[in-house]
Order: C-alpha cells, then sequence, then structure tokens
C-alpha cells in the first residue's frame, strides 16, 4: 500500500504534472494513507494486541521552520497524530523540530504526505513572483501559512464526508486517540499551546488557492508562533 502511495506522490511532485494532476493523484495518495491507517488499526483491535505509540522526530530545514512545522502540524492532526514543535538557539541560528507521535502506520503516512506536499508548496512558492512592494521572506511566510490553512480546510471537508464506516471502527479510532494523547502527556507534561502569530506578508491567499488545489484539509489550525515547545 506504501509503495502505491509514494509512486502517486512522486507523479504529485514533478515538475511536469499539471496542478489538476497534482492534486487527483495526490488527494488519491492521501484516501489511500488514511485507509491504510484505519485497516491496521482494526487489524491490530481484532488481533487484540496492545496499543503502542510510536514517535518520531522530524528536523526541519530552514528557511521558514515556523511555517514548515504549522504544514506538519496540520497533516499530523488529520490522520490521528499528534505533534510537538521544538525550537533552540544555537550558534548557527534559530533551529527547530517537530516531535510527531502515533501508531507505525499513521507516523508513516504522516511522513510521507508532508515530505510531498512540502516539495509542492515550495515549487507552487516559486512559480509566483513577489508582488512590488512586498518583502520576499515576508511574502513567503504568509503564502506557507495560507497554503496550509486551505491543506487544513480540505482535510476538515473531507473528514466530514468520509466518518469512519460503523460504530465499532469509530470506538477503536478513538482508543487509538487517546493512547495517543496519553504517550504526549507523558513526554510532555507542561506543554503549552502556542500564540496565535501576526504574518505581515501579502501571500496568504495566494498560498491558500495553491492549498485548495492540493484538494486536502484538516481540522483548523493556528499558525504557531512562540520560542520553546508547542503543541499541535
Amino acid at each position: 500500500m506504501l509503495d502505491k502511495v509514494r509512486k502517486l506522490l512522486a507523479k504529485a511532485e514533478d515538475p511536469a504534472c499539471t496542478p489538476q494532476e497534482a492534486e487527483a493523484l495526490t488527494a488519491k495518495a492521501a484516501a489511500l494513507i488514511a485507509k491504510y491507517g484505519i485497516d491496521q488499526a482494526l487489524l491490530d483491535a481484532r488481533q487484540e494486541r496492545p496499543h503502542v505509540v510510536g514517535n518520531r522526530l522530524v528536523e526541519l530545514a530552514a528557511p521558514y521552520l515556523r511555517e514548515k512545522a504549522y504544514l506538519l502540524h496540520v497533516v499530523a492532526a488529520a490522520l490521528r497524530c499528534r505533534s510537538i514543535r521544538l525550537e533552540r538557539c544555537t550558534a548557527e541560528g534559530l533551529r527547530a523540530s517537530v516531535h510527531l507521535f502515533g501508531f507505525e502506520s499513521d507516523v508513516a503516512g504522516v511522513e510521507l504526505l508532508y515530505a510531498s506536499l512540502l516539495v509542492q508548496a515550495a515549487r507552487g512558492m516559486l512559480r509566483e513572483p513577489v508582488p512590488p512592494g512586498q518583502q520576499a521572506a515576508a511574502w513567503r511566510r504568509s503564502w506557507l501559512v495560507g497554503f496550509g490553512s486551505a491543506v487544513a480546510q480540505r482535510f476538515a471537508a473531507a473528514s466530514r464526508v468520509d466518518e469512519p464506516a460503523g460504530p465499532g471502527t469509530a470506538l477503536v479510532l478513538a482508543d487509538r486517540e487517546r493512547a495517543v494523547d496519553v504517550a504526549v502527556s507523558a513526554a510532555y507534561p507542561n506543554v503549552r499551546a502556542g500564540r496565535r502569530r501576526r504574518l505581515s506578508g501579502g501571500g496568504f491567499g495566494a498560498g491558500s488557492a495553491a492549498g485548495q488545489r492540493a484538494d486536502l484539509g484538516g481540522a483548523r489550525v493556528d499558525a504557531a508562533g512562540r520560542a520553546g515547545v508547542t503543541a499541535r
């Protein structure tokens, strides 16, 4: 299943792929990832396997660290995972990573989809010229937040349409979500929610339009902006 997802996302990332083709490929890949996670959850429940929550530390590459973390938060939330943003100041400047928590099938799906969306976002952002009078870095930061926000909205719309099949499935998924929450609380007992950021750039609308073309979305998530640790 994941090999099929990788092939779909590789096609979506191809520069020769049109936005419409990338939209269809990414949407299909996201649906397969979600189904794979649910199938694994039901299989574990039938075989009475214990809840084993995994975790993964994802290092983010500059620039636009917080905007990239936001996109990862969005994807993680949509695929039944939790994420904690970690920041540290070094001699080379700000460094950031995101600590993912979830069941292995879900975490693997998050990593695959996030990596693909990041490529698509970078390609889309660089295709659009920064308007005259706009500061390039600020415009691109707001563009990326717009992209992530649109992705979040698409996931939310999809989740309202594709409810888990049957109460048994819903209960299994709820049990797994509780197990993930317990794991996060044990690892970060004093975590705080991030503050909403004010962005000065004017690229939000253009980024949002690009995110809508990615045809994905999830529960609304604010772009976090504070030093230290941020929970999503």
